[in-house]
């Protein structure tokens, strides 16, 4: 294979894993907002007393929901989301550890 076809290829390569690290990035950026939305809720839900009544919203609808349900979806949200940014850590490491590889390959 050519020099040239080589560079075109690597090149290529090189562009489809910019792509997928700016993929990932935009993932961990929902994911971060997820992050903070959740805990501003849980923040909320610490301020209230036993006598306040809790809403989720279905649809266009409220429906009343018991407020240790309510804390436990929250948390278990939180869970999930967390371990999905341990995740998406991952993948922008190796994906940036591929990218330095073939960066290193298309410089020569």
């Amino acid at each position: 294979m050519s020099l040239a076809v080589r560079l075109e290829s690597a090149s290529t390569e090189f562009q489809k894993i910019q792509l997928e690290l700016q993929n990932a990035v935009e993932a961990r950026q929902r994911l971060d907002a997820q992050l903070n939305e959740n805990e501003l809720v849980k923040k909320e839900f610490a301020q209230l007393t036993p006598d306040n009544v809790v809403f989720k919203q279905i649809g266009p609808a409220l429906i009343k929901q018991d407020q240790a349900e309510a804390k436990s979806n929250v948390d278990t949200r939180l869970s999930f989301i967390q371990a999905e940014i341990k995740r998406v850590e991952g993948q922008l490491k190796d994906i940036q550890q591929r990218q330095e590889k073939k960066k290193a390959e298309v410089r020569g």
